[in-house]
């Protein structure tokens, strides 16, 4: 993968889309870590600044006061990579109200910090970061996905491999998910049906699954990941 060159302030602010007012707000919560000092002491600013961006522009979609975000990103480990970050950011997006968000070809490039090919878009579109609308050059976009599948771009894998890797994902995916669905249906909700009274049963129930659905996704992607690592060790 090709690095993010370090930044300005005044660039890392139109990367992100934010001012560089809110950027030193930001920087002076501890929210963001500080920059590289280069030539004359300018700070610098790289992919792990733009990805804690990214990832507090997705906590507060979520509706998080800054205070919990610091909280939340004073978890984090402290030599957590730009790709983490990146993915970290990308599961957070799974409870991030949906919104149509669309951009030009002209914002997407902008916004990746690249100017985009077609060939580019078409790899974008098939992994899922980016969906086609009745105009050529405007796309609905993802924004969880769209900073990982800007990564893949720099990485040699055939348009044809995307396509079929994310049809592997979505196959097995959905039968864990049916799976599950009906290992919880019959464990957990229906004694909880037969023991809740009517008037409660159908809020207790929302509130149960909305607790459990963040702790099953992220069980799935560790287990997929630790998954992934073995097969990839046993080819090595």
């Amino acid at each position: 993968m090709s690095a993010i060159p370090r930044l300005t302030v005044d660039e890392l602010a139109a990367r992100a889309g934010v001012s560089v007012r809110t950027l030193r707000f930001y920087s002076g919560k501890g929210l963001l870590p500080p920059p590289e000092l280069g030539p004359r002491r300018v700070g610098l600013y790289g992919a792990e600044h733009l990805d804690r961006l990214e990832l507090i522009e997705e906590l507060q979609r979520l509706g998080l006061t800054l205070a919990a975000i610091e909280r939340y990103l004073d978890q984090l480990p402290p030599d957590i990579s730009s790709l983490d970050l990146a993915i970290h950011r990308a599961l957070i997006a799974v409870w991030a109200p949906e919104t149509a968000e669309q951009a030009t070809v002209e914002q997407l490039s902008r916004r990746t910090g690249r100017e985009l090919s077609p060939a580019d878009l078409e790899q974008l579109v098939a992994m899922g970061a980016l969906q086609r609308t009745d105009q050529e050059t405007v796309f609905t976009l993802d924004p969880g996905l769209l900073p990982l599948g800007a990564r893949v771009l720099d990485l040699p894998i055939p348009l044809e491999t995307i396509v079929t890797a994310r049809a592997v994902v979505r196959l097995h995916s959905r039968a864990a998910a049916r799976e599950l669905n009906r290992l919880f249906r019959e464990t957990v909700w229906k004694p909880f049906r037969e023991s809740a009274p009517a008037e409660a049963e159908v809020e207790r129930m929302r509130e149960l699954t909305t607790r459990i659905e963040p702790l099953l996704t992220q069980a799935l992607v560790t287990a997929f990941h630790r998954s992934l690592a073995e097969q990839l060790a046993e080819n090595g």
